[in-house]
């Protein structure tokens, strides 16, 4: 493995995108915990973060299982703030391409690099305040919005630091467009800048970090991508009384609950193996009862709303 500190040149071994000249140092969270809901989870991410997307299939199966107990909060961690660096054989935005193309095979979950070659990004601060402007609003209208913007950029090959794709997005998960520019321009920035500062005071130096915290200020962290075990011990290291909800896993059921699905997330969720996640969803598609999204490094399937 190639020594590096470079957030755009992931860690495929520790599932990790680490912030340049970032500390180790890891201090305990003591906000305030939701009275309904026992653990705390401070989700660190960033829009462009292709270990993060890796993480979906994990983390929307967290949220069926054990939501009733978690708040999750997403922070964003400003994984690019500029190209005013060179660093672990990354200098450029195409160096991106062929790395977020491998990443797409390791964790089986579809990227399409070419965006580095054809409309690359700048920074990943623009989406990153986007999503602190859509939560202003909705905090699962920003949740749809973030996983929006993340099909753009990995899917889409739409560069998601310019506005009119910004707008896009928040048109389509059903914002409100004046009011979303508006704190865009303004309040956002400086949530955004809350996040990086409660960021460093954390310790955080890559994405993805979850920080999962009880109300007594016991802790548990897990850091990069990992299997879905890691996860779901950390919720029952903080609560060991805590039952995992039997939720639908018919296609039905999980399209109703997340519009969009990966053969790789699809599986994580159903009761299938990867390879029979994959067929049953190409059965819906010849079906129209789904349609499918193809890129050269997987595919993306949503409800075809057209004979819904």
């Amino acid at each position: 493995m190639i020594e590096q500190n470079n957030p755009l040149l992931c860690d495929l071994e520790t599932g990790l995108c680490e912030i340049p000249d970032s500390s180790t140092k890891v201090i305990k969270n003591e906000e305030v915990h939701s009275p309904d809901k026992p653990i705390k989870v401070i989700y660190y991410t960033d829009p462009i973060c292709s270990s993060c997307w890796g993480i979906e299939p994990q983390l929307r199966k967290l949220k069926l299982e054990y939501g009733s107990h978690l708040a999750i909060e997403y922070r964003m961690g400003g994984l690019l703030p500029d190209w005013s660096y060179s660093s672990g054989g990354i200098s450029k935005a195409s160096d991106v391409a062929h790395h977020w193309d491998e990443v797409s095979l390791h964790y089986d979950m579809p990227i399409d690099g070419d965006v580095w070659l054809e409309d690359p990004l700048d920074s990943s601060y623009p989406p990153s305040i986007a999503f602190k402007a859509a939560e202003m609003q909705n905090e699962d209208l920003a949740i749809a919005f973030l996983r929006e913007i993340r099909e753009m950029v990995f899917l889409q090959k739409k560069n998601i630091s310019k506005w009119e794709n910004l707008k896009a997005a928040a048109e389509k998960v059903g914002l409100d467009l004046l009011q979303f520019r508006s704190d865009f321009e303004g309040t956002a920035k400086r949530l955004f800048e809350e996040d990086l500062m409660l960021g460093r005071k954390l310790g955080v130096r890559g994405f993805p970090s979850l920080y999962f915290s009880d109300d007594q200020g016991n802790t548990e962290f897990v850091y990069g991508t990992k299997a879905y075990a890691f996860y779901e011990i950390a919720v029952l290291k903080l609560a060991p009384e805590a039952k995992k909800s039997d939720y639908k896993k018919n296609w039905e059921a999980l399209f109703a609950k997340y519009p969009s699905l990966t053969a790789r997330e699809f599986s994580e969720l159903s009761s299938y193996g990867r390879v029979e996640a994959e067929e049953v969803l190409d059965a819906l598609t010849t079906q129209e009862k789904l349609v499918k999204e193809t890129t050269k490094n997987g595919s993306l399937w949503k409800i075809n709303k057209v004979v819904e």
